[in-house]
């Protein structure tokens, strides 16, 4: 009787949650089992197995469970599987549930549950697989209960396909086996099919979404920026009771962030009963994501004394302060992590370097550096990256070599493409061969990013020749490789390679983007490609690129440089929106083609146009349409208006200007008085402008001194040598002209010889001064002689003036002359097309007086309209006379 009653009393202890609430009280009962003989019982042991389980000792529950065996008895082993799961024990619980299978004992469907789980926890698809196979021979594949902990499982190793299978042949389902499924896509990212499965159980009426389902519906509906339907959950989660279930709440916040809705996701925060530190970390870091540095950093600083921040909490917060530039909240954080007992690991001491940079404190940012236990590869790249941003690349080179020393691991692109740039910024071609040899043995160059950079790296320390051998090595190009590359050809003046590469990548079906047009444009204006520059210009249309008011100011200036001011202007009038570099450009094309009134017109438009306020770059374009244009008084009113209207200060370029514009209109003298009342030394730029316009009006007693100053400020400079050169040759001063000469060659300075070209049969045809490999060149020579035959008539006498060679024969000056390349093009240009036809003909050199001279009497001989482009401006020749009106 007594012992009757002892074990009803022991069932009812261990039925109860109290009396075997804890450790404690659970061994006392143990003990009592013990005592009375109970140990051996299936039912007293299964249930010691199951409250060992529960209190966090599972060794207790293995102890009971060897004591009873062998176990005869299912409900034994399940329990003892059941316990070792639930305890993380995987392994050992599949160990178990193999013994059972050895054992006479057949499992039940209570026993596979467990045994799924553990195999989830295992991550162990092929014993998931062998388990559900033996679930459905022994018959038990119909059960809820197992086949959701199949779902479950399949969900969580990412077999969807597989979990999806067991959930359509399941015959019954129930919200768990919604949620299991649902959870899966979604935790694995297959957002739209988790909203498509809550949109199938919505369906059903008499299953009742819960908080678990929520959860997983609300991250999809965030990350496929869902929002109506994410709202309609919200006020689903308000009717159904579940508003006060704290993760429910933690994921409306989540979504309302990811959905870009950071007021929402704060009123639901602030509606919050209970908060915890991910409901924190949520706002904080989704403020952060949304660029909100200044809410995020608020919210951390009025609400530190509610939460206690973690390692995700202070690195959002950081990063933060670093883009706000807030030092004084950085230094802050730093504190309170090391009041706080923080162990500042290196990801957040890489953090830290960053932030203390973007701050401003380079020493700070070394300390954490100095004081890091280990630095890996970002440590490296953040500190080098901070000398950077502070402008001391000399130390962030210094720190690259010693991070070579003593890292075991190789730096990584990221360092690269930081070293390069300072190379490129310093223009050290020694350190940045360094870096292309360290980059190749360690494989980095196969990054694209990093080819790129060697690439312009290259190219700005004008060695286009290496820019492109690493172009042609490189096995994939993206965009921006080819953008690079043609830059390069660009800068160094290569615009043949520049046109065969811009073929190639059209070729290549890459797709350019706004850059690469704004790279081609350039080039384009300075080939004068017009046939080119229209194609592109299509091309922007299909891309929808026109509208961008950098790709309208390219557009402007190419069609102005391409001889096409017409639709310059036309491009003008469509830009819904210009700015100060479009109304320069405009002027400018005005300036270039002599039409200065219209340039002083659109400069008064500019004026009156809101948010556009004249530059110094936009002064230096008036006065020089005006200059093309004999508009002097004009010109020198806009000089005045710049310094007391605007409050800018001239500089050298200005001052030219207006040298440029009193000389053009052979007001020598007063030009040489302002040169000589200018509050800065003039340099050589200033007086070559004079000795231009001495040169055009004979004033050689002038000339001669103003040649003096240039050969004293700059011999160097092989362009203005050979500009004073030129006028003492025509001073017959030879002496002078032989000294200058053999100076430049002792030096090894040449000045560009001059070329021009014309396009004819959309191919471009270069002629060279005296060429005779010229194409056609007899024909061209025969037409010519044909020319000066009729324009002898007209008066015309060759002038040996512009001869600078010390040559006595004076037929021989005339031959050198009639040979200039602007003729061959000319000549070409009417051999090649049908009479009548306008010609367009490129020089890169100023045109000569007697070439100008030829080339209108030629327009008026051959009926023809002759646009010629020099290095100043546009001529445009017809019946005789030029629009420079002989200004130039």
């Amino acid at each position: 009787m007594q012992t009757r009653v002892s074990s009803a009393f022991i069932s009812k202890a261990l039925s109860s949650s109290s009396s075997s609430s804890n450790l404690k009280d659970l061994r006392r009962i143990h003990a009592l089992v013990i005592s009375l003989g109970l140990e051996r019982s299936d039912f007293f042991s299964g249930k010691l197995i199951d409250k060992y389980s529960r209190l966090g000792e599972p060794h207790s529950s293995l102890s009971v469970f060897e004591r009873v065996s062998p176990a005869k008895n299912v409900y034994l082993w399940n329990s003892i599987i059941r316990a070792l799961t639930q305890n993380g024990l995987f392994s050992k619980a599949l160990d178990f549930y193999g013994k059972l299978r050895e054992s006479e004992v057949s499992p039940d469907k209570y026993t596979f549950p467990p045994v799924v789980k553990a195999c989830a926890g295992m991550s162990d698809a092929e014993m998931g697989d062998s388990v559900y196979e033996e679930i459905i021979g022994l018959g038990f594949g119909s059960d809820l209960y197992v086949g959701n902990a199949v779902v479950d499982m399949y969900s969580r190793m990412g077999l969807l396909g597989k979990a999806r299978k067991v959930f359509d042949e399941m015959p019954v389902r129930d919200l768990v086996s919604w949620n299991s499924l649902i959870s899966g896509f979604s935790s694995h990212g297959y957002y739209e099919e988790a909203v498509e499965l809550y949109r199938e159980l919505r369906r059903i009426s008499w299953i009742v979404p819960d908080s678990f389902t929520v959860t997983s519906v609300l991250s999809a509906f965030g990350n496929l920026q869902v929002v109506k339907e994410g709202q309609g959950l919200h006020g689903f989660v308000l009717k159904s009771g579940v508003s006060s279930v704290l993760v429910v709440n933690n994921g409306l916040l989540s979504m309302y962030l990811k959905l870009s809705r950071p007021r929402d996701a704060r009123r639901v925060f602030d509606e919050m009963v209970v908060r915890d530190s991910v409901s924190y970390n949520t706002m904080i870091c989704g403020y952060f994501t949304l660029k909100m540095y200044e809410e995020s950093v608020r919210l951390f600083s009025e609400d530190l004394d509610q939460f206690k921040a973690d390692m995700l909490t202070v690195s959002s917060i950081l990063r933060a302060c670093g883009h706000l530039g807030d030092l004084r909240l950085v230094k802050y954080v730093h504190e309170y992590m090391m009041r706080g007992g923080f162990v500042v690991g290196t990801t957040v001491g890489n953090i830290m370097i960053d932030v203390y940079a973007k701050c401003g404190d380079k020493m700070a940012a070394r300390d954490v550096f100095k004081s890091m236990e280990c630095k890996d590869t970002v440590s490296w790249n953040s500190i080098i990256n901070g000398c950077i941003q502070s402008g001391d690349l000399l130390e962030a080179m210094r720190l690259f070599k010693m991070m070579m020393m003593v890292m075991d691991e190789q730096p990584d692109h990221i360092t690269y493409l930081m070293l390069l740039s300072v190379s490129t910024r310093l223009a050290d071609l020694k350190f940045g061969r360094g870096l292309h040899s360290n980059a190749t043995k360690s494989g980095i160059c196969s990054n694209v990013s990093v080819s790129n950079a060697l690439i312009d790296m290259y190219a700005k320390c004008r060695e286009e020749e290496d820019s492109l051998q690493i172009f042609n090595s490189m096995e994939t190009r993206d965009t921006v490789t080819w953008n690079m590359v043609i830059s390069a050809c660009v800068r160094s003046g290569d615009f043949a390679t520049g046109l065969q590469v811009t073929k190639q990548m059209r070729n290549s079906g890459v797709v350019p983007d706004m850059a690469t047009f704004l790279v081609i444009l350039p080039m384009c204006a300075s080939l004068t490609a017009k046939r080119l520059g229209k194609e592109i210009h299509c091309c922007l249309l299909r891309f929808g690129y026109e509208s961008e008011l950098r790709i309208g100011n390219a557009l402007i200036e190419m069609y102005s440089k391409c001889g096409c001011l017409k639709s310059s202007f036309k491009v003008f009038e469509r830009m819904s929106r210009r700015d100060v570099v479009t109304w320069t450009g405009m002027i400018y094309a005005y300036g270039m083609y002599g039409e200065g009134e219209k340039a002083l017109a659109a400069f008064s438009d500019m004026e009156k146009e809101a948010g556009v306020v004249p530059d110094s770059v936009v002064f230096i374009a008036i006065i020089y349409a005006c200059s093309h244009s004999g508009l002097v008084e004009e010109g020198l009113a806009c000089f005045e208006k710049m310094k007391t209207q605007y409050k800018i200060e001239p500089v050298m370029e200005h001052y030219a200007c207006v040298v440029d514009l009193l000389s053009r209109s052979q007001k020598i003298s007063k030009a040489e008085e302002f040169i000589q009342a200018m509050p800065v030394k003039p340099d050589a730029s200033i007086w070559a402008s004079l000795l231009r316009a001495c040169r055009t009006s004979g004033d050689m007693e002038t000339a001669e001194r103003v040649s003096k100053k240039i050969v004293e400020l700059n011999p160097d400079d092989p362009g203005y040598s050979i500009l004073a050169s030129n006028a003492y040759a025509a001073l017959r001063k030879w002496d002078k002209v032989s000294l200058i000469r053999k100076s430049l060659k002792d030096k090894e300075r040449k000045k560009s010889p001059g070329y021009s070209w014309i396009e004819v049969s959309k191919k471009v045809h270069v002629f060279r001064a005296g060429d005779v490999s010229a194409p056609q060149f007899e024909a061209i020579h025969e037409s010519l002689g044909m020319l000066y035959s009729l324009m002898a008539r007209e008066g015309y006498v060759p002038d040996p003036r512009e001869v600078t060679q010390n040559l006595e024969e004076e037929e021989e000056k005339r031959r050198l002359v009639c040979g200039h390349s602007e003729r061959l093009a000319i000549a070409f240009g009417l051999l090649n097309t049908e009479p009548g036809t306008p010609l367009q003909v490129m020089k890169n050199l100023r045109v000569c007086g007697d070439c100008h001279e030829v080339t209108k009497l030629i327009s008026k001989i051959v009926g023809r309209e002759i646009l010629v482009r020099d290095a100043n401006r546009f001529h445009f020749f017809k019946d005789g006379t030029c629009s420079c009106n002989d200004r130039w």
